[in-house]
């Protein structure tokens, strides 16, 4: 198993982070990295498109594992079949100074056949995918708890 971690600490509450993490919708406003169509629901496959810096993206539709609201959403996702290029994808909000501030910890466990020669090409792309979207999602997050415009929070189904 191959594994890209990173982190970024928020100057806001994990509620409001929860709440940009899962208003799919505004993405294109602010998300470097993902567009996302769909809910985030447990067992929900909503459409998924990854565009690291290089530009060299893919689309692809993971079932959703968990989905905690204010604490942790994850997905499982495959390419093409199971066991040939697997990844499971996490976000997880960890309060800090008692719920004020968030660690925001964003990673990918990979798995299969293809992970080793495929992060071997991609995997430092992916990274700076990853950290291009955790420094947005700070500026987005901390942007709005100084002013009065909320994100539009996610509905379950």
């Amino acid at each position: 198993m191959k594994e890209i971690l990173t982190d970024v600490e928020i100057d806001a509450p994990p509620t409001r982070v929860w709440t940009v993490l899962t208003d799919f919708e505004a993405y294109d406003e602010w998300n470097p990295f993902l567009r996302i169509v769909g809910k985030p629901n447990v067992g929900s496959r909503p459409q998924v498109r990854l565009t690291p810096p290089s530009g060299r993206g893919m689309a692809f539709r993971p079932e959703v594992t968990v989905a905690e609201p204010n604490r942790e959403f994850r997905w499982v996702g495959h390419l093409y079949l199971s066991g040939l290029f697997d990844g499971e994808h996490r976000f997880v909000l960890e309060p800090l100074d008692d719920g004020a501030r968030t660690r925001f910890v964003h990673g990918e466990t990979f798995s299969g056949v293809l992970a080793g020669p495929l992060l071997r090409v991609s995997g430092d792309d992916t990274r700076a995918g990853f950290e291009a979207m955790n420094e947005a999602l700070k500026r987005r997050a901390e942007e709005s708890v100084g002013s009065s415009r909320t994100p539009r929070p996610s509905t379950a189904e």
